[in-house]
């Protein structure tokens, strides 16, 4: 093939295992800071276990997006190594800067290089990356990658459940007055990605009425079609087990297995994610399988 096209995401994408290798997905880490140490996603300072921690503790917690010159140096390797064009496919630009640096690197990169904001968050982004990826192992464009995952982004329902609004409020993700208002109520809020944005989906009083009404809105996004389901949850394994199981009694065929064989899969949050969330969460992503 005379052409070699490179694909890069950011670690917030929640890659299945393998597919970075398979599929030679470079995967640029977004940072977690902890009591002002910067700690890169994935390592061992900041896994998810310490993030929670962290939060449970009441340290200071944010996270940071990596800077344009990160991507820059980036694109320069991957363009030495024999890239000759680069589809680079990242997280909302309305929640994070981190595209806004894909982009800004781009501008002067040796190759060519497209960007994609896929409007998305957390596995939903790696669906969408995985789908490009297939377009490229079958001799298409870049341009052809991109629409696939702007495609499987579009499609893909996420849905989510916090405990507390409080951890979304600290960082900007959602106004003060909505997270002290669910605090006074109790309410246990049910939140989505909704045009690229963290929105509010339902409003229930209780953990497991609202367990009960994110499977149901999980079940209602499926419909009759094929998909991908995918749960994560922040200190939560037993609930997200549960929960991953009860999808994939209710969905059977429906469903397409992950790399891992398992028809529901079932992943821990990330760091950066995971701060912005709070131990506790639940999340599922539904992904209908495009033709």
């Amino acid at each position: 093939m005379p052409r070699s096209v490179a694909l890069v995401t950011d670690s917030t994408a929640h890659l299945q295992a393998g597919v970075a290798e398979s599929a030679g997905v470079t995967v640029v880490p977004l940072q977690v800071v902890i009591d002002d140490e910067v700690h890169d996603e994935g390592s061992e300072a900041a896994t998810p276990e310490r993030v929670a921690a962290a939060l449970r503790e009441k340290r200071a917690v944010s996270t940071s997006r990596p800077a344009p010159a990160v991507f820059s140096e980036l694109y320069e390797r991957l363009a030495d190594e024999g890239a000759s064009e680069i589809v680079s496919v990242h997280l909302s630009a309305e929640v994070s800067g981190t595209f806004e640096s894909a982009l800004v690197a781009s501008r002067t990169a040796p190759v060519p290089v497209t960007c994609v904001d896929t409007r998305q968050v957390g596995v939903a982004i790696g669906y969408a990356v995985e789908s490009a990826a297939a377009v490229l192992a079958a001799g298409g464009t870049t341009a052809e990658a991109a629409v696939a995952a702007k495609a499987r982004s579009a499609s893909a329902t996420s849905l989510f459940y916090v405990n507390t609004l409080e951890y979304l409020r600290r960082g900007g993700r959602v106004g003060a007055a909505a997270a002290v208002f669910g605090g006074v109520l109790a309410v246990k809020p049910l939140l989505g990605i909704v045009d690229g944005v963290i929105a509010p989906r339902a409003k229930v009083r209780t953990a497991a009425k609202a367990i009960a009404q994110l499977e149901a809105m999980a079940l209602e996004a499926a419909g009759e079609q094929q998909v991908e389901i995918c749960v994560a949850h922040l200190a939560a394994e037993e609930r997200a087990l549960a929960l991953a199981e009860r999808l994939g009694n209710q969905l059977g065929d429906q469903l397409v297995p992950g790399r891992d064989g398992s028809p529901v899969r079932s992943v821990e949050l990330g760091g950066v994610l995971g701060a912005h969330v709070g131990p506790g969460m639940l999340a599922i992503c539904v992904a209908p399988v495009l033709s």
